[in-house]
């Protein structure tokens, strides 16, 4: 039988993993992208790698009603029209799909993806605005794309970066535009994780009310500072943390 103090430090270290990807969760939805793989890697971390989706989930839908309201004016709906019917499509596909794909197979596949994307984020920066495809197939790519990554891995914002930068949102629109299509889709998710992949339960949403006063605190710093960067900025952070994730997945 291990001693009292190694349950005691592994308490601590579960709670220290979890606050830790709960305040950054917090900063990445106020508008700080690219920390997706981070949280997921400490959630993992915390409380492994499936069980940790049904406790990174609801954290998720807090983060996100604080960013639909603190975006609420800068929100693009008929772009999140074009979006969201392939992306629930893609949620469904992610849900049959998750238990079958391999975790070696699929870190491979998802940097490789992720890296591809980053690259083109760099073509589509540098492309005269007309020859950017603002048509449905381009939307239902990238839709499909984000719903089975997010489902799976809640890794889809490479996905999501790549159509906003291609349609050259401002920063604001962006966000919001963001803000309100993870919403909707995380809330989506719900029931699969609830009643089919069985992740979410009372011991899971016990965990959620430790961690969600880490999610706001994360929030209201990232909100601060936000305002603060400039549109030119921001396309490169994007940039650079997109290819950094796709990295850090391939070397875990």
């Amino acid at each position: 039988m291990q001693p009292f103090y190694f349950w005691i430090s592994m308490i601590e270290s579960t709670f220290f993993y979890g606050a830790l990807a709960a305040l950054i969760l917090g900063v990445s939805k106020s508008g700080f992208k690219g920390f997706g793989f981070i949280i997921v890697s400490l959630m993992a971390l915390a409380y492994g790698s499936k069980p940790s989706t049904g406790v990174l989930l609801p954290l998720l839908v807090l983060a996100d009603i604080f960013a639909v309201i603190a975006y609420r004016k800068d929100v693009q709906w008929k772009t999140l029209g074009k979006l969201m019917p392939p992306m629930m499509v893609g949620v469904v596909a992610g849900a049959y799909w998750g238990d079958a794909i391999p975790v070696e197979q699929f870190k491979f596949v998802m940097s490789a993806i992720i890296l591809v994307g980053g690259l083109m984020m760099i073509l589509v920066v540098r492309m005269p605005k007309e020859s950017i495809p603002d048509n449905w197939f381009f939307a239902t790519l990238m839709g499909f794309g984000a719903g089975v990554t997010t489902m799976i891995g809640n890794l889809a914002g490479a996905f999501a970066n790549l159509y906003f930068l291609a349609l050259r949102f401002p920063k604001e629109a962006f966000i919001g535009t963001a803000a309100y299509m993870f919403f909707f889709i995380n809330i989506f998710k719900l029931p699969f994780h609830i009643w089919s992949w069985k992740t979410i339960d009372a011991s899971t949403l016990v965990i959620n009310l430790q961690l969600a006063p880490f999610v706001i605190l994360g929030f209201m710093i990232g909100y601060r500072l936000i305002g603060k960067i400039s549109n030119a900025f921001f396309q490169n952070y994007i940039i650079g943390m997109t290819i950094l994730s796709a990295v850090l997945i391939l070397v875990s």
